[in-house]
């Protein structure tokens, strides 16, 4: 590798540059907050087009989850290879082309078919829209521009509650199950369209172009996110980085199997994208309708209900960007999961003894997804794309979001049975006592990142 790269002119630093680099990648979490709710609008009326069974139901819902995991699991491989900005605009098209199939498919099959290419998409886009940012962010501001994907994923949530309502809203229930979910599938093709076009002009992630060789486009890049002395200081660290990762493969690379850094930030990566899951989190944005009618939410107010969700999450997340580069990673996530554990354990109590407090159990719902988005929702996304080195982050991340997109699926696959077979009230406490094993995890073997270039995260965790 070239060591001694310059640039023919001084290039200062663009916080406008940061920024529109930052959202252009997060908007890969619109995609993935847009499709996680858009079913919830449309599942009704295609199941009665459909005739659709329980099980059925379960699989329209959740087959996006598969083809996510898939996408995950050989993105960070082809990221690695042809660059992380040529795979997110891959992703794009794909969801495109999903979108357009989905609202036109003429069978449930085809549907499940084109949800399950459509999660290629999703799924490659969720995990290196992360990779990317945490790849680019200065250090200082690394955990809020992190939090942006979680911020993108708030805003297609609250996007879409709107475009339901507004789509099936004047409108007889036999065009909603006719020709109403169509619309609202196909609608999905507009942030497809947005992003790809939006991912043109950005540049490469400096990271992948120093391991390619490219360092004199690097440092550019370097420069314009770091100003010149933080951007050279950035480009050396990476450099060091670089080489020693050569030094170790010309003799033994380090693996999941033979490094112990490596299998020990595995193994919390994990447990951590597992967590996120386990909480409940998809159970609420998947299935909105259902669960606030559980709640005692009359039917007129559903809708405004399933809007609360979205506008909880946007500004928790707001608050998270606020917080996460001043009082840490690890603070929000123990504060966060102690409050949701709370709630969801307050709401599984009133709804197993059938309590009637009108719209107040409907609000405690919202406030666990408020507390959600302050702290498990951006803030693992955050960890997952720093603990990584970065000769290992894309196959690192692979393997969490994997386990991440394997966890949504069951839980979302399992719920209506869950639903049926022991109630809403021992679910919810079943969800409320997954809040408390995640505070326990966090507490006893997360060290704080903060402040912490990605090239230091070994020292930080070897000292945990």
């Amino acid at each position: 590798m070239t060591k001694n790269i310059s640039v023919s002119k001084p290039v200062q630093r663009s916080l406008g540059y940061i920024i529109f680099v930052s959202i252009a990648a997060a908007f890969g979490g619109v995609l993935y907050g847009y499709d996680s709710a858009v079913i919830s609008g449309a599942i009704g009326p295609l199941t009665s087009y459909f005739h659709l069974s329980t099980l059925i139901e379960g699989l329209v819902v959740s087959s996006i989850l598969i083809g996510g995991t898939l996408g995950v699991g050989f993105a960070g491989v082809i990221s690695d290879h042809f660059g992380r900005k040529h795979v997110l605009s891959a992703s794009a098209l794909i969801f495109l082309i999903s979108a357009i199939l989905q609202s036109t498919a003429p069978s449930v099959a085809v549907l499940i078919a084109a949800r399950i290419f459509g999660g290629l998409g999703i799924g490659m886009a969720s995990m290196l829209s992360v990779t990317y940012i945490s790849e680019t962010a200065p250090t200082n501001i690394r955990g809020r521009l992190g939090a942006v994907y979680q911020l993108a994923n708030a805003v297609g949530i609250v996007s879409v509650y709107f475009v339901n309502a507004m789509v099936l809203s004047g409108h007889t229930s036999d065009w909603g199950v006719n020709l109403g979910w169509r619309v609202i599938l196909g609608l999905a093709a507009v942030p497809a369209a947005i992003y790809f076009l939006i991912l043109l002009p950005l540049p490469e992630s400096p990271r992948w172009l120093i391991y390619h060789e490219q360092g004199e486009q690097a440092i550019k890049t370097l420069y314009l996110l770091n100003g010149e002395t933080e951007g050279h200081a950035e480009y050396d660290r990476i450099m060091t980085a670089a080489t020693a990762a050569q030094i170790h493969a010309s003799g033994t690379h380090e693996t999941l199997k033979n490094s112990a850094y490596i299998r020990k930030v595995t193994r919390i990566g994990i447990i951590l994208a597992v967590l996120q899951q386990a909480v409940g989190i998809n159970v609420i944005i998947y299935y909105a309708p259902m669960v606030f009618k559980a709640a005692g939410a009359p039917g007129n107010m559903q809708t405004l209900t399933n809007s609360m969700i979205g506008i909880a999450a946007f500004f928790g997340v707001l608050v998270s960007m606020w917080l996460v580069d001043k009082t840490g990673r690890k603070s929000l996530l123990l504060w966060g999961n102690a409050g949701m554990a709370i709630v969801q354990l307050v709401v599984g109590i009133i709804l197993a003894n059938k309590i009637d407090l009108g719209m107040f159990t409907p609000f405690l719902i919202t406030l666990f997804l408020f507390l959600f988005n302050i702290s498990m929702g951006p803030v693992v996304w955050i960890l997952l794309g720093e603990i990584f080195p970065n000769d290992y982050r894309g196959k690192g991340m692979s393997i969490c979001t994997v386990c991440m997109w394997v966890a949504n699926w069951a839980i979302s696959e399992i719920f209506p049975t869950l639903l049926a077979k022991l109630g809403i009230g021992v679910t919810f406490g079943f969800f409320g006592l997954m809040c408390v094993v995640s505070l326990i995890f966090v507490w006893r073997t997360l060290p704080e990142t903060k402040n912490r270039s990605l090239e230091e995260m070994r020292a930080v965790f070897a000292h945990k």
